[in-house]
């Protein structure tokens, strides 16, 4: 039985000159070559694009690709949101010891969450690594502060040497004791206007079952004062307020309260301390 060979197929393309009939160019070719040189072609054509637009500025054009300054803007918001979560960790904190200090529990101590909450997670543990090393910055900023030697053209002024108003002029009938009373009690007429000792801000007015009326202030150099058993609130929680304006009428609200009288407490970097030693009633 023969076979019979298939005989490769030339192609000419002959370029002729229209008008004179002349050959000008000629170009032989098979049906495998075609599509060899197709191929060839398509493939250098992908790869051409390719690299323009993984290698170029030109994949910015493509619909839905981030630029340089959308992924820097994408970073900068993830660093910012992590800081804000701190933020708003250190000041939940700081509220739950506020709303404690206001009902007579103790504040939350940050050693006694750390024991609570058991094993850390990585985060955690990170953020915990970051309050160590800022409550170090903050002790070696407080030494050179002490002896005068920071870069700063001001320092906080310690309490002994700041001006207090007084909030009622009264008797004390309660002293100060640091641990069954914390504060001190002044008996002064119904309706007495009672003052914000210092320049602030308000960051609790309202009631409680106990303490009645209540409004407490947050002043400068981690100080806050605290005015409890009022009549009638006359500031609202985010006022600023005056050392010596107005803040609330002396009364005899609240489960605790035995008369009319002022509940006052001073408080300075996170402890009770004695307003009578800064204040003359």
């Amino acid at each position: 039985m023969q076979t019979k060979d298939k005989k490769i197929r030339n192609f000419r393309l002959i370029v002729v000159d229209d008008e004179t009939h002349r050959h000008i160019r000629s170009v032989r070719f098979t049906k495998n070559g075609v599509i060899v040189f197709g191929v060839s072609a398509a493939v250098i054509i992908f790869l051409v694009i390719y690299a323009l637009v993984a290698f170029t500025p030109l994949r910015t054009f493509i619909p839905g690709y981030p630029d340089a300054v959308t992924r820097r803007a994408a970073i900068q918001n993830a660093m910012k949101v992590d800081s804000l979560e701190m933020i708003v960790s250190r000041w939940a904190l700081y509220s739950e010891n506020l709303k404690r200090i206001f009902e007579g529990e103790e504040p939350v101590r940050i050693d006694s969450l750390i024991k609570s909450a058991g094993p850390m997670s990585k985060t955690d543990f990170q953020k915990e690594a970051f309050r160590q090393q800022d409550s170090v910055l903050r002790s070696s900023i407080a030494e050179e502060e002490q002896f005068g030697i920071s870069a700063g053209n001001t320092r906080d002024l310690r309490i002994e040497g700041m001006h207090f108003f007084v909030p009622v002029k009264g008797v004390v009938s309660l002293g100060y004791d640091k641990v069954s009373h914390p504060y001190i009690d002044i008996t002064a007429p119904a309706n007495t206007v009672v003052k914000a000792v210092l320049d602030g801000t308000v960051i609790y007015a309202g009631w409680n079952d106990e303490s009645g009326y209540s409004i407490a202030l947050q002043h400068d150099n981690d100080i806050v004062s605290i005015y409890k058993h009022n009549q009638k609130l006359l500031k609202k929680a985010g006022d600023k307020v005056t050392a010596g304006s107005s803040i609330a009428l002396l009364g005899n609200t609240g489960s605790l309260s035995t008369g009319d009288h002022l509940h006052f407490e001073l408080w300075y970097k996170g402890e009770a301390v004695d307003p009578a030693k800064y204040i003359n009633f």
